[in-house]
């Protein structure tokens, strides 16, 4: 199993000295990221999808090995709420698809709002290219549905384990050969870091519930003050010493 591990966003000011070298410009961040880990979740789409030439930009900055996962427009998931996806789901992708080796997952985080719905979800779900890995973060408890479970099973969509203080707030379904885990932050001191009984934790769910040839997208959503890089970083220790494959990380501190 290869852990791509990564962070979710790169652009946060506050990691200058965390992650980014002081004397390293803003407009470099994106390729001293990628020294440093091989994957990095995008939210830029979900607040406003980039032109195609800023994906083949993205492909162009990073190596060879670098993978990009795609948060979903928020046009698709909380302005249409999944309703008449074709279009939305057709255009992110044609801009997307520019990343071409480099793009991931893409991830569907649903409002807190939106109650379940399996056939909507099914129907957006089917508007995919074949072979695009979809996770989805539903946010509302009424989606924990064996009809639900049933759709993600039957698109190969995995479920996003997601968690907040340190502790899952979504079933730990196992809905395709592949998963999808982000952490919102955690409950260690300083706010919003992990502690290492959390991390070592979640190390131990990921290798008991994927054999080796899996792969698993972990990203850490907790930015303020550099808290990601340094989880992120800890974590690879984590699930190494659960016998993990572990993407490339920044050498602890």
């Amino acid at each position: 199993m290869t852990l791509h591990l990564g962070t979710s966003g790169w652009q946060y000011r506050d990691w200058r000295d965390v992650l980014y070298p002081p004397d390293v410009p803003q407009r470099r961040w994106l390729e001293e990221y990628a020294r440093h880990f091989a994957t990095v979740e995008s939210n830029a789409a979900f607040y406003r999808l980039p032109e195609a030439g800023t994906f083949a930009d993205w492909r162009d900055r990073t190596p060879p090995d670098f993978v990009m996962a795609v948060k979903a427009s928020r046009y698709l998931t909380h302005i249409k709420r999944l309703h008449d996806p074709q279009e939305p789901v057709q255009r992110m992708m044609s801009r997307a698809a520019h990343l071409r080796p480099r793009l991931g997952p893409v991830l569907l985080q649903l409002p807190p709002t939106l109650p379940a719905d399996a056939p909507l979800l099914d129907t957006c779900l089917g508007c995919f290219p074949a072979g695009t890995r979809v996770a989805v973060e539903p946010r509302h408890d009424s989606w924990w549905t064996d009809a639900v479970r049933t759709v993600l099973e039957r698109h190969g969509a995995a479920l996003c384990w997601a968690d907040r203080g340190s502790r899952p707030v979504t079933p730990l379904w196992r809905t395709a050969d592949w998963g999808y885990l982000r952490f919102h932050g955690g409950a260690a001191a300083p706010w919003p870091r992990y502690g290492g009984q959390a991390l070592d934790a979640w190390a131990r769910r990921i290798a008991d519930a994927w054999p080796d040839r899996a792969d698993v997208y972990a990203y850490f959503n907790n930015d303020p003050g550099g808290a990601a890089v340094l989880d992120a970083t800890r974590f690879a220790r984590a699930a190494a010493a659960a016998g993990r494959t572990v993407t490339r990380t920044p050498p602890g501190r």
